[in-house]
């Protein structure tokens, strides 16, 4: 797949991050994760990315890292595009973004670096590394240290042609509209806030029509059916699973820090699907509060 069939790709549709499978001894356990890819695949995001935010991607260590995408490419070779997450300094990001590449990745979602602020300079240079080290389609991810500005997108637009996504987890609007105005349709924009169900509609009025979604590793129908009110504008629609789903799904969310992983985790063992415990530092919902998503699950129905 080059860059710009993945861009036609990730221009449309829901799109997720699955979780990535660990068994009782936090070991990443590949059939549990194949098993994952074959349950989802059919309920028909456009697009799934590998060892993403959601999949743990900071907690994998660069081992286990190849085979949860080797393991990816091969379950969905063919049928479902998988873009791998990368991240961390410069040279590791670049070692990630080229194993991704030779374990069959169709492209990397470019998390942010850790820890340290950075100029723009330094994000360009950053950004731009990494997509010179790959031939494989490159989205990069606006949120925590990494805060690229119009001026910046356009310069690595103009020097990286595989550079094809922007990804947004910012939530602020001028950033995104000067973005838009600036670079038009060079990229494809997606939707990133944790939760996006919420920001989806006012996103999509920035001209960012497409985003992840969390929820689909647990209440996939749910996520297509509210993905697909969002799209064909059916405001009943969205505005009933608002009401009934995700707006107390967020009190559950907001309830502990790192619930944004830990709450999906939970979901997907509440409908039977688990993929095992989080990883330290983030920790796992208190039972009281998985007894209060359970109830919400139970009331969408069956999935």
């Amino acid at each position: 797949m080059t860059p710009n069939e993945l861009k036609h790709a990730l221009s449309s549709g829901l799109l997720s991050f699955p979780l990535t499978d660990f068994d009782a001894d936090l070991q990443f356990d590949p059939r549990g994760y194949a098993r994952r890819l074959e349950w989802l695949m059919p309920y028909g995001a456009t697009v799934l990315f590998a060892a993403g935010g959601t999949g743990e991607f900071f907690s994998l260590e660069p081992g286990e890292y190849a085979s949860v995408i080797r393991t990816a490419a091969d379950t969905c070779r063919g049928r479902v595009p998988i873009v791998a997450g990368a991240g961390g300094g410069t040279r590791l990001a670049i070692s990630y973004a080229q194993e991704a590449q030779r374990c069959g990745a169709q492209g990397v979602l470019l998390l942010p670096h850790y820890l340290t602020e950075a100029g723009q300079d330094g994000l360009v240079a950053h950004v731009e590394a990494v997509c010179k080290s790959v031939q494989i389609g490159v989205i990069v991810y606006n949120r925590g240290a990494c805060k690229l500005t119009a001026d910046s997108l356009l310069t690595l637009a103009q020097r990286c042609p595989n550079l094809i996504g922007f990804k947004d987890g910012l939530g602020d609007i001028e950033r995104i509209v000067a973005i838009r105005q600036k670079l038009g349709d060079r990229f494809v924009y997606v939707g990133g806030m944790p939760t996006h169900e919420v920001y989806a509609s006012a996103y999509q009025a920035l001209g960012v029509p497409v985003y992840s979604s969390a929820v689909f590793n647990f209440v996939p129908r749910t996520a297509i059916e509210f993905y697909n009110a969002y799209a064909r504008g059916d405001t009943a629609t969205t505005g009933r699973l608002l009401d009934e789903f995700f707006l107390p799904y967020l009190a559950i969310r907001n309830k502990g820090e790192g619930y944004a992983v830990s709450i999906v985790k939970a979901g997907a063992a509440i409908v039977g699907k688990s993929a095992g415990a989080v990883r330290p530092p983030l920790s796992d919902l208190k039972p009281a509060e998985v007894d209060q998503l359970a109830t919400l699950i139970r009331g969408l129905g069956p999935q």
